[in-house]
């Protein structure tokens, strides 16, 4: 957190006989109470400066050493917009009601984000018009054209997340690069990522996203395969504590599986689990479910309805989860495999992939 507490220091510095490094002039119609700009650090939004907006209009002064993300967010709203500040003269303009078809110019480096963002909004809106075909086939009971659609409207989604890691790769001393790699970086182990790291220009190493993903390398590889799962306990929905090495150790191999009830990708993936459990359950394969809920009514009849049998554990606090913040667990579903000594095995196995790999190791 070093940098963000120099960050906070260059927003504060106001020398009085010369202008400071950077204005950001904000007009947006309709927008009341104060304007902030904020950062997003470690799962937390830091408010680093706030105006009094008058008429939806207010003025942000300071001084970054680099260009980097910020995020508009104007009064009691929920919106946030991102914003790439650089010692320019930056202006934002709109309406609060379409805060994010505001009008962002006077910083280069924002062009450069805009102009790429652009690209891959055409792409979420080809996505998207697919994935609404899908639904209408599949309420007239063509099952067959809206799998297809729906598979058509899957790359799309994914394309996203391959353009973005293109980019990445392709203009390594962009500014706008490690927020790109912010977005796709939640299912990457630690030497993806670090790869992804160390081919970026060094010069944007003090940026604040790039040492929150360091620091998140640096956690990952304790829990990368061929490191023991660290232990915890959790209570179960009795409150009877769970401890992870009590598990595993009556197992060959267990799953420890990260998941929630509010969670669609997890709860479209437990069938899968259910059915490798049910068909290797005879020759040592357990699971450890840990729920990221935090209502406790939920997550059971989630438990219920799914029909899952194995051990469950939470601490009801959502993301905060401590055995999830243990793990550096960040995107759901997320498990991983560890054998009877406590050894992790793999790590994010799903589909046919876990059954391939339990199928193997139990062979």
């Amino acid at each position: 957190m070093k940098n963000y507490f120099f960050v906070v220091l260059l927003f504060s510095l106001f020398a009085c006989n010369q202008a400071p490094s950077f204005k950001v002039k904000v007009n947006i119609r309709g927008a009341e109470g104060k304007a902030f700009l904020s950062q997003h650090l470690q799962s937390k939004w830091v408010k680093l400066d706030s105006v009094q907006l008058q008429d939806g209009r207010c003025q942000f002064k300071g001084i970054v050493k680099n260009p980097d993300v910020y995020y508009l967010i104007l009064g009691n709203r929920k919106e946030k917009l991102p914003i790439f500040v650089e010692n320019s003269v930056i202006s934002i303009t709109g309406a609060v009601d379409s805060i994010y078809k505001a009008k962002i110019s006077g910083s280069l480096v924002h062009d450069e984000y805009q102009a790429f963002q652009d690209k891959l909004d055409l792409l979420d809106k080809q996505g998207t018009a697919l994935f609404n075909q899908s639904k209408e086939f599949e309420k007239t009971g063509n099952k067959i054209k809206a799998d297809s659609l729906m598979v058509l409207s899957e790359k799309i989604f994914d394309s996203i997340d391959i353009c973005q890691k293109d980019y990445v790769k392709a203009n390594p001393s962009s500014y706008i690069s490690p927020y790109l790699l912010s977005r796709v970086y939640s299912d990457m182990e630690a030497d993806v990522l670090e790869g992804f790291l160390s081919g970026l220009d060094r010069k944007l190493d003090s940026l604040t996203t790039i040492v929150i993903l360091k620091d998140r390398v640096a956690n990952l590889k304790k829990v990368a395969i061929g490191q023991i799962a660290p232990d915890f306990t959790m209570n179960d929905a009795d409150g009877k504590p769970l401890k992870l090495s009590d598990i595993y150790s009556k197992n060959n191999y267990t799953l420890v599986d990260f998941w929630a009830s509010w969670c669609g990708p997890c709860r479209h993936e437990n069938p899968n689990v259910v059915a490798v459990f049910i068909d290797y359950k005879a020759k040592g394969f357990g699971v450890l479910g840990v729920s990221l809920d935090n209502v406790k009514e939920k997550w059971l009849k989630a438990v219920t309805d799914d029909h899952l049998t194995w051990p469950q554990v939470s601490d009801l606090k959502n993301w905060k989860n401590e055995a999830a913040v243990l793990y550096s667990v960040n995107s759901i579903p997320s498990n991983l495999l560890v054998d009877k000594t406590g050894k992790i095995v793999g790590r994010n196995l799903r589909e046919e992939k876990l059954r391939e790999t339990i199928g193997r190791l139990l062979k």
